[in-house]
């Protein structure tokens, strides 16, 4: 029902000239995103943060990017992983070393970054997935994580390279690169905060904003203003009916599910970007549109 009116509205807009067709990116940039979106895996592109710690335990083979800053990987990170920061360099750089024959398993602080990188690795053919609420909400809240910590750096090696289609490997170059176009804005990673949100609304501008929480939750309450296309395969066919002139507020629960949309989005050519702690939950807490107190309406 929810999708149905959405789609409504859409046309809707269509027929008066406020949006239009989807941006102009290459063929293969476009079904690449859409091939994901459509074949959605059954766990999201995500590992639970327990389980991913008793594979680590269980002395697994696993290939794992951290993606947190310099220092603080330096100052302590899972056994075997690698660094490479989120910033506009570092993971292009290295995009042809990474395995196209094993799991990448990504990590950031709170998975909202590390799920926008999961995302455009899986647009490149990866087999990539974030391991739930990072470092700080995730990792480190499971109970005898300290046995798989390090400090030893690490680097790849011994991986069997994949090679990346060119226009896709490029569109992600250029994603990465944009990184230093929002730096310093309230825009920074491609995110904006609960607080700069509540702003713009008061101030009516220009916005979309987009839950991508399923559509019960939507109806029990969601952001002002907001519209709904829920997560999960299938949810390609409403891009192409978002305006192609506005900027793009994601949300989701947490941000996680929300990273890899605005990734998808930023691909196609939207000028997308996600909600800090997204929705919020008591997982994420304080962190979140509600858990910091603003509105919430149905």
């Amino acid at each position: 029902m929810m999708r149905n009116l959405f789609s409504l509205l859409m046309v809707l807009l269509v027929v008066v000239g406020l949006t239009g067709p989807i941006l102009a990116v290459s063929v293969e940039v476009e079904d690449a995103v859409n091939n994901y979106f459509a074949n959605l895996p059954q766990d999201n592109g995500m590992i639970a943060q327990d389980a991913f710690i008793e594979k680590v335990k269980a002395g697994e083979d696993l290939f794992i990017l951290d993606i947190r800053q310099a220092d603080v990987y330096n100052q302590g990170h899972i056994k075997g992983a690698i660094n490479l920061p989120w910033d506009p360099d570092a993971i292009p750089a290295n995009l042809d070393k990474l395995p196209g024959d094993r799991t990448i398993y990504v990590y950031c602080y709170t998975a909202q970054t590390a799920n926008q990188t999961v995302a455009l690795l899986n647009f490149a053919g990866f087999d990539a997935k974030s391991v739930r609420f990072g470092w700080n909400l995730g990792i480190t809240k499971v109970a005898g994580y300290e046995s798989v910590v390090e400090t030893k750096a690490n680097e790849i090696g011994g991986t069997t390279p994949y090679t990346i289609n060119p226009e896709i490997k490029s569109a992600i170059v250029d994603y990465y690169k944009g990184l230093a176009d929002v730096a310093g804005t309230m825009y920074v990673n491609y995110k904006v905060s609960e607080d700069i949100l509540s702003m713009m609304i008061e101030a009516e501008e220009d916005i979309i904003i987009l839950s991508v929480r399923q559509a019960a939750d939507y109806a029990n309450g969601h952001i002002p203003g907001a519209i709904n296309i829920p997560w999960g395969k299938g949810m390609e066919e409403y891009f192409g009916q978002l305006p192609e002139d506005m900027k793009i507020v994601v949300y989701c629960y947490t941000g996680q599910t929300a990273g890899q949309t605005v990734a998808g989005l930023r691909m196609l050519g939207y000028d997308a970007v996600s909600l800090n702690g997204g929705m919020g939950t008591a997982a994420n807490s304080p962190s979140g549109w509600a858990n910091k107190g603003f509105d919430v309406v149905k």
